[in-house]
C-alpha cells in the first residue's frame, strides 16, 4: 500500500481519506463488543466473592473446632483446684474425679535413685581409663548388662559418652564426672527412683577405677507417705517408687518435694466454678462468632435486598445443623424424671439458661444468650459434674437401670445414643438378650451388641434373678463433642474420587467449574473481538486507501478543469 499504510498486527491510518478518525470509530465498535466481556467478568467476580466468603466461613468453622477441642473432655471442662498448706514439701493436681474434700499427707521419705561415685579419680577428662581392649558390666533393677568393645586408650570423657549412648545402658544409667578441684571422679546414676532400681558395678574390666572404688553415695529408695493418718505410726508407710504419686487418692496426683516425718500437710480440693463459667462463656462466644457471620452473609435489609449468600442452601444447611446441636437434647442423654429419679439432670443447654435470642430487633437476635438467673440457680443446686457431662461427655457409658451396669465399648465403632436393653434370665444364666430389639451375644452374665450402632457395647447383668430385665443404657456425647464431629463433616474437603465433602467444599468445587466456564467464555470473546479488530482495521484501511485514491482523482480532475477554463 503506497497510501493509507497498514501492516499486519499494527495498522496505522495516514492521510485519512475524508478526515474520518477510523481508529476512534473502530475503538467505539470494539467497546460495544467488549461489554460482553465486562458482563462476564462481573459475573465471575460475583462467584469469586461467594467463594471467598465460603473460604472465610470454612476457616472460622475450623477455628471453632480447634477452640472446642480445648475442653472436649470432662477433665478439661470440670476443673478442680488443689491447695496445699506447705507447697515447699507437697503440691497436687486434680482431675474431675477428685472428691471435693480435705486430706492430710505426711511425707516420711522421698523416693530417690541410686548414685555411685568413684573414690579415685583421673587428672583430666582426656586421661586414658584403660590400656587394653576391655568391657564394663553392671546390674540394674536385677538385670545384668555388659558393654563390650571399649578400646584401649579410651579417655574418661569418651567412656562417659560410651555409657550414655550405648543402647544397653542409655535408658538405664547415666554417666558423668565430679571434679573435686584436683581430679575427676566418675559418677554413675540409675535413671529410675525406687528401691527396686539398685545399681551394682559387677565387673569394671580393666578400667582404672577398680570395683572397690565405686561407692554408693545415694541409695535408691521408695517414697513413704501417710494419708489421713493411714497407716498408723506403728503400721509403716504407704510406699511408691516415684515422688509423683497418682494411685493413692482418686483423681489426685501428689507431687512430693521434701520429707519431714511427723509433719502433716493439708490438701484441699475444690471445684473451680469460675473456670467452668469461663469455659461456658468461651463456648457461647465461639459459637456466636459463626452465627454472627452467617447472619451477616444471609441477612435481608429493610428494602428486601439480600446479602451475598442470602438463600444459599449450603450456608442455610450449616446454620441449621449448628442450631440443632445447641437446641436439641444431647446424644445419649435422657430427660430427667423427678418422680423416678432417673435420667439426666441436664440434657439440653436450655436447662442451663443457654438459648437463642429470638427477639426481633434485638442486637443479639439469632445468637446464643445466657439467662444469668437460670444459670446461677443450676450451678448452685446441682452437681457441677452433671453440667460438665452435658458439655464434654466423651463416649460416657451409663446405665439408667439398677439391673444393669455399663461395661465397655469399642472406640470408633460403638455409636453414642440411648439403647433399650432386655435380658431374660432363668436365675442360673442368661437365656436371651437384645439391644434395641437386635440379638446380642452372651458371655456369662455379660451381653455385647452384635450389630448396628450398639456394636461392641458390653453390658453386665447385675440382677440375675429369673425373669425379664429391661432398661436403658446410654453412651453420651456432650454438646462440645457433638459440635466438633459436626464441624468435621461440614469442613471436610471435597474428594473428586468419592464426590464427597462438606457443603462448602462441594459448592466451592461447583463454583470453580462455573468460573472456569466463564473464563472460557471470556477467552472466546477476547479472541473473537481481537479478530474483529483486525478485520475492521483491514476493512477501514482499504476504505481509507480508496478515499485517498478518490481524493487524488478529484484533485487531478479539478486541476484539469481549471486548465480548460484557462
Amino acid at each position: 500500500m503506497a497510501d493509507g499504510t497498514y501492516s499486519s498486527g499494527s495498522i496505522n491510518f495516514s492521510g485519512l481519506g475524508n478526515g474520518t478518525d477510523f481508529n476512534k470509530l473502530i475503538e467505539g465498535l470494539l467497546d460495544v463488543e467488549r461489554k460482553r466481556i465486562t458482563r462476564l467478568e462481573n459475573w465471575k467476580s460475583s462467584w469469586q466473592q461467594k467463594n471467598d466468603q465460603f473460604s472465610a466461613l470454612n476457616t472460622q468453622m475450623l477455628n471453632l473446632k480447634t477452640t472446642l477441642e480445648e475442653f472436649d473432655t470432662v477433665d478439661e471442662f470440670l476443673k478442680k483446684v488443689v491447695t496445699s498448706t506447705d507447697t515447699t514439701r507437697l503440691t497436687a493436681t486434680a482431675t474431675s474425679k477428685a472428691l471435693e474434700t480435705n486430706a492430710t499427707i505426711e511425707i516420711g521419705q522421698l523416693a530417690s535413685n541410686d548414685v555411685l561415685i568413684t573414690a579415685s579419680g583421673a587428672s583430666s577428662l582426656s586421661t586414658a581409663i584403660t590400656s587394653t581392649n576391655t568391657f564394663f558390666k553392671f546390674s540394674y533393677a536385677g538385670e545384668t548388662y555388659t558393654i563390650n568393645d571399649i578400646p584401649a586408650g579410651t579417655t574418661l570423657e569418651n567412656f562417659v559418652n560410651i555409657i550414655n549412648s550405648h543402647p544397653d545402658s542409655r535408658s538405664r544409667i547415666r554417666a558423668s564426672t565430679v571434679y573435686d578441684g584436683s581430679v575427676y571422679h566418675l559418677q554413675i546414676s540409675g535413671l529410675d527412683q525406687g528401691s527396686e532400681n539398685q545399681l551394682v558395678i559387677s565387673d569394671e574390666g580393666d578400667i582404672i577405677f577398680g570395683g572397690s572404688s565405686f561407692r554408693e553415695t545415694q541409695n535408691a529408695v521408695n517414697a513413704q507417705i501417710r494419708v489421713n493418718g493411714f497407716p498408723s505410726a506403728g503400721g509403716g508407710w504407704i510406699e511408691r517408687s516415684s515422688n509423683s504419686i497418682t494411685d493413692v487418692l482418686e483423681g489426685l496426683t501428689l507431687n512430693l518435694h521434701d520429707a519431714e516425718p511427723g509433719r502433716t500437710i493439708k490438701l484441699t480440693t475444690t471445684t473451680d466454678t469460675a473456670g467452668i463459667r469461663g469455659t461456658i462463656d468461651k463456648f457461647v462466644s465461639s459459637v456466636n462468632e459463626i452465627r454472627a457471620q452467617i447472619i451477616k452473609l444471609t441477612k435481608v435489609n429493610d428494602d428486601g435486598e439480600g446479602s451475598i449468600l442470602t438463600g444459599n442452601y449450603g450456608v442455610d444447611m450449616i446454620a441449621q445443623k449448628l442450631k440443632n446441636i445447641t437446641a436439641d437434647i444431647g446424644i445419649g442423654f435422657t430427660v430427667w424424671d423427678p418422680e423416678n429419679m432417673t435420667g439426666d439432670r441436664f440434657s439440653a443447654l436450655s436447662q442451663l439458661g443457654i438459648m437463642t435470642d429470638a427477639e426481633q430487633g434485638s442486637p443479639t437476635y439469632g445468637l446464643l444468650k445466657i439467662n444469668e438467673d437460670m444459670f446461677e440457680k443450676a450451678m448452685a443446686e446441682n452437681d457441677p459434674e452433671a453440667i460438665a457431662k452435658l458439655f464434654a461427655a466423651n463416649n460416657f457409658g451409663e446405665s439408667q437401670s439398677p439391673d444393669f451396669t455399663f461395661s465397655s465399648l469399642i472406640e470408633g465403632t460403638t455409636k453414642p445414643g440411648a439403647y433399650k436393653v432386655e435380658v431374660v434370665s432363668d436365675g442360673t444364666k442368661i437365656i436371651s438378650a437384645t439391644i434395641n430389639g437386635e440379638e446380642a451375644s452372651i458371655d456369662g452374665w455379660e451381653i455385647t451388641g452384635k450389630s448396628g450402632n450398639a456394636l461392641g457395647m458390653a453390658v453386665r447383668l447385675d440382677n440375675i434373678s429369673a425373669g425379664t430385665h429391661s432398661g436403658t443404657v446410654s453412651i453420651k456425647t456432650g454438646k462440645v463433642g457433638e459440635m466438633i464431629e459436626e464441624l468435621k463433616e461440614l469442613t471436610k474437603p471435597y474428594s473428586k474420587f468419592t464426590f464427597e465433602g462438606g457443603p462448602l467444599s462441594v459448592l466451592q468445587d461447583n463454583y470453580k467449574d462455573i468460573m472456569n466456564s466463564i473464563d472460557d467464555k471470556i477467552a472466546f470473546e477476547t479472541k473473537r473481538i481481537n479478530k474483529m479488530e483486525t478485520n475492521l482495521k483491514l476493512k477501514f484501511a482499504r476504505l481509507d486507501a480508496l478515499l485517498g485514491q478518490y481524493e487524488r482523482i478529484q484533485g487531478q480532475l479539478g486541476s484539469s478543469i481549471a486548465q480548460l477554463d484557462a
